[in-house]
């Protein structure tokens, strides 16, 4: 399965990747934005893959690579919390490299999962939770077109004390 942008294409994830997960799910300056608090064993890693054969529907989510011009994977996009009934879902990015990041790719993979979950999936809503701290994402989803719907005030506990989580909304 290939979701074309213009310069960055949306790919399922492949048996190959599970060296590239591994290094991007346990990276420690991703786990505050992930929700991640333990490494992730390659057998996890193997498990998780195998699940991504089904469907969205079965399984409620569906991770993307992210391949730049070139066919790099540059990061992941994830569709979770998929709920057919209300035909929405929560999205997260990872553009995994520093090198990666501010070259558009994040944008274009979230514009182009906005328009597979409406022509394909039929979703009419997308959603996504990002710490008060983290203005470069809010910044990226802004620019996407979500709105900001809610506050959770000391959602997150952090070693140097508690932060807030801001909700944002997109309906398709």
């Amino acid at each position: 399965m290939h979701i074309e942008g213009k310069t960055i294409c949306l790919r399922a994830v492949e048996p190959e990747d599970i060296e590239l997960m591994y290094r991007w799910e346990n990276d420690p300056t991703v786990w505050p934005v992930s929700g991640t608090l333990v490494p992730f064993s390659r057998h996890t890693l193997r498990r998780f893959l195998d699940e991504q054969q089904f469907d969205l529907t079965q399984t409620g989510q569906q991770r993307l690579i992210i391949e730049n011009e070139e066919g790099r994977a540059v990061g992941a996009v994830d569709l979770f919390g998929y709920d057919p009934l209300h035909a929405r879902a929560g999205i997260g990015i990872l553009i995994a490299d520093e090198e990666d990041r501010r070259r558009g790719y994040a944008r274009e993979a979230i514009e182009t999962l906005c328009r597979y979950g409406r022509e394909v999936l039929g979703l009419h809503q997308l959603w996504c939770n990002v710490t008060e701290s983290n203005v470069a994402s809010r910044a990226l989803f802004y620019g996407c077109g979500f709105e900001e719907i809610g506050l959770k005030r000391d959602w997150l506990w952090r070693p140097d004390g508690w932060e807030g989580e801001y909700t944002l909304q997109k309906l398709l």
